[in-house]
């Protein structure tokens, strides 16, 4: 979702992205990635259609968080898996992001989460077996590696979550 150039999709082997920018998508269908033009909060695909779906980032631009996820469990499979990972607002890059004098487009037009507020709206819509990892645990300009994650978040500036769809809808 969010797949904006497709440059990263590309490279973790995305074929399919949703990206609400025209503008985007031509840039990543030149990519060969297959487009399809939309936003999260109405997803154009059919009830239980994927077993994963992956937004890396794209949650701090969703107009409606809670509409979005609840998108994602009606199109999930059973049993499918939602990736997410963000930019921790409580994270010293997203503190960094969010200070005044450090506006840019990009954090101007940013909703940051932050680790502690995701797992709440995953599991009021229904996901279970949550499991959180962080990494980036450096300033940008002082990563001289990508180290290996950890459990849990509270140190790094990137958090991963993974939860699933229940086998078995319970009442949602």
């Amino acid at each position: 979702m969010g797949t904006s150039t497709g440059r990263f999709a590309s490279a973790l082997g995305v074929d399919l992205g949703l990206e609400p920018s025209q503008a985007m998508a031509m840039l990543a269908k030149q990519r060969r990635l297959e487009i399809v033009l939309g936003v999260a909060e109405f997803l154009p695909f059919k009830r239980e259609h994927f077993d994963l779906i992956l937004i890396v980032t794209a949650l701090a631009f969703f107009e409606n968080l809670s509409k979005a996820l609840r998108e994602v469990f009606r199109v999930l499979k059973p049993g499918g898996q939602i990736l997410t990972g963000i930019l921790d607002r409580n994270s010293p890059q997203g503190c960094y992001l969010k200070s005044e004098n450090k506006k840019g487009r990009f954090s101007s037009e940013a909703n940051f989460l932050s680790a502690v507020e995701l797992p709440t709206y995953l599991l009021e819509i229904g996901f279970e077996n949550l499991e959180v990892c962080q990494t980036l645990f450096r300033q940008p300009e002082k990563i001289e590696n990508v180290g290996l994650p950890e459990e849990g978040h509270g140190k790094g500036n990137f958090v991963v979550f993974s939860a699933r769809k229940p086998l078995q809808e319970h009442g949602n």
